[in-house]
């Protein structure tokens, strides 16, 4: 097993123990790849047990005036650098969860702390606009070399908003707006006063009983139209009021896909003849689609670019918009800067819903149809953020100052084939390993999955789950293979005290 992790360019980390215990690399690691935070940690570092006695008081605390139920740790982001997140106590720990998926190159970044300070930041901060109503002369400059500058193929406009909840609620409203107006004749056609008078009271035509169709397993967040498209787990849902709304079977793959390539195909060829049955049959009409490129919070669930290529065929089939919620998978995660990319469809989404590592929120779209024929009708008092607008850009520029979004393909490879390895040797606690191809975004099955998060943090790791039973990974865009390094010897420790 000694020789499983090494290649010809980098050795393994070893491992010294004392009052604190510290995984070091070697200077030959070191020398083999050059990391992106010279100061960062050579690797965890484990002062005391988790939670620690600072953690443990700070939480207290904190619990007076703020529900802890959900707490994780409590971080000292002061003390938190690259890929390390830093807590109370002096524990210092590899961090493979993110925040949710949501950091995208590093704690304590060197340009975003200069684009944080920057006479623009402070602007945007201490005069904050109502977009909608008095956005900066400058908006649009911030627009087009940041958020506009990553817009996926085929889009050209946006609608900010606040958090991936937000992003995805937005596009829906789009959707209905878009459907009615079709159904109209225009967006020239004035309202009638029966539809004025109705929507008051909740009632049809004003409020017409239409449909956003999702999938089995899916999220889409937890507002209060989000959530009837959410379908992972009981808990985000219930005492919740939802919408008569269709949910679809998503592909329940086999793998190694490899070895199931027919069994998959037709599992996928079913689940796309019932979405068209169902958006031809639902008593409410379905306006749009959404789906995510991999289900995460769901599990982690994967289907084939020919899956969604094929589901693109559907919407356009039926006159059903096609929105792909890209709030977790966008931003580079995948090994490509959009997760659809992968697909190579022939026309694109209608919409491309983001946020998480963007680090600010919205929906990208190229129809001005979509677009609503009157104002007031998509709006809210901030619409949005500038200084996360800034900050995704500064995002961008460190992506693609650093090549990111390749960096994370190949150190994918990379620790997909470490995880395969020792799939191989462990097989009772590495099960259904998949993300083969899609960056660092791999997860995989296991049957003591909770005890497994637990014991990571012993070993100096923050790992987080999806679904009932997936161990996921979401790295940072920083992630390099000496991190995946540490982190295949951490699993194969973890697994040895399970």
């Amino acid at each position: 097993m000694a020789a499983i992790f090494r290649s010809s360019l980098r050795l393994r980390p070893t491992t010294r123990l004392s009052a604190v215990r510290t995984l070091t690399t070697t200077p030959h690691m070191r020398a083999a790849e050059k990391p992106y935070f010279p100061d960062e940690p050579s690797a965890p570092k484990l002062a005391t047990a988790i939670p620690g006695p600072n953690n443990k008081a700070a939480a207290a605390k904190l619990d007076k005036v703020f529900d802890v139920r959900s707490l994780n740790m409590l971080a000292d982001y002061y003390k938190s650098n690259g890929n390390y997140i830093a807590d109370l106590d002096g524990n210092v720990l590899l961090d493979v969860y993110a925040q949710i998926a949501s950091i995208p190159v590093g704690y304590n970044n060197p340009h975003l702390r200069k684009v944080a300070e920057s006479p623009e930041m402070v602007n945007a901060l201490i005069n904050r606009p109502a977009l909608g109503n008095f956005p900066s002369h400058d908006w649009a400059d911030i627009l087009d070399t940041g958020i506009l500058k990553a817009a996926p193929k085929g889009l050209n406009q946006v609608f900010t908003a606040l958090a991936g909840s937000d992003a995805n609620e937005t596009a829906y409203k789009a959707a209905f707006m878009y459907y009615r107006q079709r159904e109209r004749g225009g967006a020239e056609t004035e309202f009638t006063e029966e539809e004025l008078e109705t929507t008051m009271k909740n009632q049809s035509p004003g409020s017409p009983q239409l449909s956003i169709m999702s999938f089995k397993s899916a999220f889409h967040g937890r507002l209060f139209g989000s959530l009837s498209t959410t379908r992972s787990k009981p808990i985000h849902k219930l005492d919740i009021p939802a919408f008569d709304w269709p949910q679809a079977p998503f592909p329940s793959l086999k793998y190694p896909l490899e070895e199931h390539a027919q069994e998959n195909a037709q599992e996928e060829q079913r689940c796309l003849q019932e979405t068209e049955r169902l958006i031809k049959e639902w008593h409410n009409p379905v306006a749009a689609v959404v789906v995510e490129p991999i289900q995460s919070e769901g599990g982690d669930n994967h289907a084939s670019p020919a899956f969604f290529r094929g589901l693109r065929e559907i919407t356009k089939r039926n006159n059903v918009l096609f929105i792909v919620d890209e709030v977790q998978t966008g931003v580079g995660a995948t090994g490509k800067f959009w997760a659809h990319d992968h697909w190579n469809l022939e026309t694109p989404p209608d919409m491309v819903t983001f946020s998480k590592k963007a680090q600010t929120a919205g929906y990208y779209y190229g129809n001005p149809a979509l677009r609503p024929n009157k104002p007031y009708r998509q709006f809210n008092t901030w619409m949005g953020d500038p200084a996360r607008a800034l900050i995704f850009r500064g995002i961008i520029e460190e992506i693609e100052r650093l090549n990111l979004v390749e960096n994370t393909a190949a150190t994918g490879d990379y620790l997909f084939s470490g995880l395969e390895r020792l799939a191989k040797q462990y097989p009772e606690h590495l099960q259904n390993l998949r993300g083969k191809g899609q960056g660092t975004f791999i997860a995989w099955d296991t049957p003591k999955r909770d005890e497994f998060l637990v014991k990571a943090k012993g070993v100096g790791v923050n790992i987080g789950g999806s679904g009932q039973s997936a161990v996921r990974l979401r790295p940072m865009l920083v992630f390099q293979k000496h991190h995946a390094d540490i982190l295949l010897e951490s699993v194969e420790k973890i697994i040895k005290q399970l």
